[in-house]
């Protein structure tokens, strides 16, 4: 199995240095988890810089923006777009009512109580809170979302279970103690294991022959012995 680093190496060696969220404000980023739905990266970003531009990117200027400036910003992010706009409204209300606007002020606060503040928010769980402390420079630990958990599992970093939270803090458990200690090695971390298994480590039909990491994965050295089973005679 290769280690935490060199995993991490190979990936940075294939996709390079990624590019991480356009803020290190709590408040932007739970708008940039809000910005589309089941779209590209690329129109996640689209969405969340004419919001920016248009808009303003605070919950006073989210509150007050009218519906004919926000409605259109949020056909473009997706399906159910006034779900959309509501949802941005809702964020804006709770930072107004709680935060007086200024949803940095968690930032202060121990990281358990961060998280339960954001996890207030529309589309944030546990590893979304996490992600998004650690991207305001916050938390010791490595968040994953769904694509960077399959590839550590696979590669052997914990065991596929059919319960997804299980099988996530199987995972913590592991690799707790060897993930780097910088903070923008671990933001890169992320991002590196969120790519691999958004382009290569795919859920469905992953492509193997393609991966920097096959040489080492439990998951691929299964796939080529059950081919050469099906190929004798």
């Amino acid at each position: 199995m290769l280690t935490f680093a060199q995993l991490i190496a190979r990936l940075k060696q294939r996709y390079g240095q990624l590019e991480p969220p356009p803020s290190r404000d709590p408040f932007a980023l739970v708008m940039w988890e809000n910005a589309c739905y089941l779209l590209s990266d690329e129109r996640r970003r689209e969405v969340f810089e004419a919001l920016q531009e248009q808009v303003g990117m605070s919950a006073a200027a989210i509150a007050r923006a009218p519906d004919g400036v926000l409605l259109p910003l949020a056909q473009r992010g997706g399906m159910r777009p006034e779900v959309r706009v509501f949802r941005w409204r809702e964020i804006a209300r709770i930072t107004l009512q709680q935060y007086d606007g200024d949803l940095s002020a968690i930032l202060k606060k121990p990281f358990a109580e961060a998280k339960r503040a954001l996890k207030q928010y529309a589309n944030i769980g546990d590893p979304g809170a996490e992600k998004i402390l650690l991207f305001c420079g916050m938390g010791a630990g490595l968040p994953l979302e769904s694509n960077g958990l399959r590839v550590l599992t696979r590669v052997g970093w914990g065991r596929p279970q059919k319960n997804y939270g299980s099988m996530y803090r199987d995972v913590q458990r592991n690799i707790a103690t060897v993930i780097p200690a910088e903070i923008e090695s671990r933001q890169q971390a992320f991002l590196l294991l969120r790519e691999h298994g958004r382009v290569l480590c795919k859920d469905k039909a992953p492509r193997c022959n393609e991966c920097p990491l096959a040489g080492g994965c439990d998951y691929a050295a299964g796939l080529v012995a059950a081919f050469e089973r099906m190929a004798r005679p």
